[in-house]
């Protein structure tokens, strides 16, 4: 069992240094946090999706942008589009594919800004949604495993973890950059914080 152990923690830590060594990917992670504090400055809202564990790590993203990270400070506006009701009632009325972008024509306005996640960046309801909001003038950063995916191409700022064969590992490297991001917009907005 410790062989196991050591191999899936060898395993992250390659990845991750992986992902350190390409220089573009902290270019990237900049850029996104840029995105979303212009949002805030405008008195915009952040929203994120994702599918299964990835919407799990949208869930996180917006409730420590709402509610804390580390330190106390004022709530920022974030919300994660994973409401029940409203995903079951436009799956069954309008097709799955619809559920997230269907979540933005109904709240979001031009200015805010979109986290999309997708470990694939071939999610079509995450697909959908970079669509709808690069239509209506919502910026979009997307949280992908490989390069050059549909939703990378598609968003404004793609920070892709890298190939790997199995999801687990590149949602490792997302909820390290979820922390990232947020730790960027609180040292801009609460730098108190920080000191």
């Amino acid at each position: 069992m410790k062989t196991h152990i050591l191999n899936s923690l060898n395993q992250s830590q390659d990845m991750l240094m992986a992902f350190l060594l390409n220089a573009d990917n902290i270019t990237n992670i900049e850029n996104g946090a840029h995105l979303l504090i212009e949002a805030l400055k405008r008195h915009g809202s952040i929203f994120s999706c994702g599918n299964g564990g990835s919407m799990s790590d949208a869930m996180h993203f917006a409730e420590e942008l709402s509610g804390r990270y580390r330190k106390s400070r004022s709530g920022l506006s974030a919300t994660a589009i994973s409401d029940p009701g409203h995903i079951t009632c436009v799956a069954n009325d309008f097709g799955y594919e619809h559920i997230f972008s269907r979540y933005l024509e109904a709240n979001a306005k031009a200015g805010d800004c979109l986290l999309a996640i997708s470990t694939s960046g071939t999610s079509k309801n995450v697909i959908k949604a970079i669509e709808y909001a690069k239509q209506n003038d919502i910026h979009v950063i997307s949280l992908t495993g490989p390069a050059n995916t549909v939703a990378g191409e598609l968003a404004d700022c793609d920070i892709h973890a890298g190939p790997s064969e199995f999801a687990d590992r590149v949602q490792e490297i997302h909820i390290k950059v979820i922390h990232t991001l947020i730790e960027l917009v609180e040292r801009e907005f609460f730098p108190e914080n920080y000191r």
